[in-house]
């Protein structure tokens, strides 16, 4: 193999859990176990290169074409969208998408405008748009479900995982929206300029998967 690839990381769990599933291909992640101040590091076993970047940075790097492949969630993927082949499921990060409210309201048995907080707006606006529903979502930053407990919203729209943040301030999902994991993505033009190369990465990882791509 003649072309070093480059693929960009979603800096933490998923990086954790993306050295893990490489090095069980047999690929060795020495140099993005211990970083450093590092940013970009050599596989010295396999002619790959490690870029490691925030989710949204690791899209636009693909989508770019500075790197050939990234790793990044689902979440991500369906907020900023993108042009790139989304071509493995990697099974890991699960967690979902999924509306709140508050404990004992009742969401849909009203006629009036709802108002949606979430950090998804793209996500909030598709999913009420396949149910036909006009809402206003407000954009936020920090802790979402601050929203419908200062009465800023009648729900919200958020990762979920255990659930356990959502009752402990008195919210419970009443719907599940998408879900979620992290996905392998492949920039368009080096799926055809590198296909060899990108072939044989993507066999070493379906083979540790098992095939369950």
């Amino acid at each position: 193999m003649s072309e070093r690839l480059r693929i960009a990381l979603t800096k933490g769990r998923l990086q954790d859990k993306s050295v893990e599933l490489f090095e069980a291909a047999g690929l060795d992640c020495a140099p993005v176990r211990n970083p450093g101040r590092r940013l970009i590091h050599a596989l010295p076993n396999y002619p790959l290169d490690v870029v490691l970047a925030k989710a949204p940075d690791v899209i636009t790097y693909v989508e770019h074409g500075v790197c050939d492949l990234g790793v990044v969630g689902k979440d991500t993927i369906l907020e900023k969208g993108g042009a790139f082949y989304e071509v493995l499921d990697l099974g890991f990060g699960r967690c979902r998408f999924a509306l709140a409210v508050k404990k004992g309201s009742d969401f849909y048995g009203t006629y009036k405008t709802r108002r949606i907080a979430s950090k998804y707006p793209n996500v909030t606006r598709a999913f009420f748009e396949g149910k036909g529903m006009d809402v206003d979502i407000i954009k936020i930053e920090g802790s979402v479900e601050l929203a419908p407990i200062l009465d800023l919203a009648d729900g919200i729209v958020d990762i979920v995982e255990t659930g356990a943040t959502l009752k402990e301030n008195g919210l419970e999902p009443i719907e599940d929206v998408a879900q979620v994991s992290a996905r392998l993505i492949v920039n368009t033009a080096s799926m055809k300029l590198y296909k060899t190369e990108i072939t044989d990465f993507l066999s070493r990882v379906e083979r540790e998967l098992g095939g369950k791509a």
